[in-house]
């Protein structure tokens, strides 16, 4: 063989050939070996930082939809909000006022969640705030379900999403309580 390295595509392949198979195969490992430690290190960083972005994301979420409120006929729920309000306070709060009470509310909590302080105060609020998101799936289910089949409506899919919130408020509400996020395994390969 020639000094220089081969330079075209079919003299490295034969190069490559004539390499013991373990070399070969070592490259292999290698890949594999980097793939490993990159997604160990996209772990430790989501273990270290994926509740706060929760939180966060969930404090956004909140304060924008409030925010929305308060400017009529932004909203697309502003209708189901006074709609349910007017029915759990057997119509004595108008919905104006409802309206900018569940704003204030919302923004509230999502102000909590983004700064995150006074999460503890949050977490009450937010149990209140989700009985008042779900409770149209009850008081307004013909409302809500009205679709070919009983498929639901739009309002219907927008109340539905909300169990992401809930789910989301879960996690939340139990890291005011000390809850944290731990790796419970070893990765593959690390002593144990």
């Amino acid at each position: 063989m020639s000094a220089y390295p081969p330079t075209s595509f079919i003299a490295r392949r034969a190069a490559a050939a004539t390499r013991p198979m373990h070399s070969r195969l070592r490259g292999v490992r290698d890949v594999d070996q980097r793939i490993r430690a990159m997604e160990e290190l996209a772990v430790h960083w989501l273990i270290a930082h994926c509740i706060a972005i929760l939180r966060v994301t969930l404090g956004a979420v909140f304060f924008g939809f409030g925010l929305l409120k308060f400017f009529p006929g932004v909203s697309p729920a502003q209708d189901l909000v006074e709609r349910t309000t007017d029915i759990l306070t057997l119509g004595l709060i108008p919905g104006s006022v409802a309206l900018v009470g569940v704003a204030t509310l919302e923004c509230v909590i999502g102000l909590c969640l983004i700064v995150g302080r006074g999460l503890r105060g949050a977490v009450y609020l937010l149990c209140v705030q989700l009985i008042g998101i779900l409770s149209p799936v009850v008081l307004l289910a013909a409302r809500l379900f009205d679709g070919p089949h009983g498929a639901p409506t739009l309002e219907g899919q927008y109340v539905l999403k909300d169990v992401i919130l809930v789910g989301a408020a879960l996690v939340i509400a139990s890291t005011v309580g000390g809850a944290r996020l731990t790796r419970t395994t070893a990765p593959e390969g690390a002593p144990q």
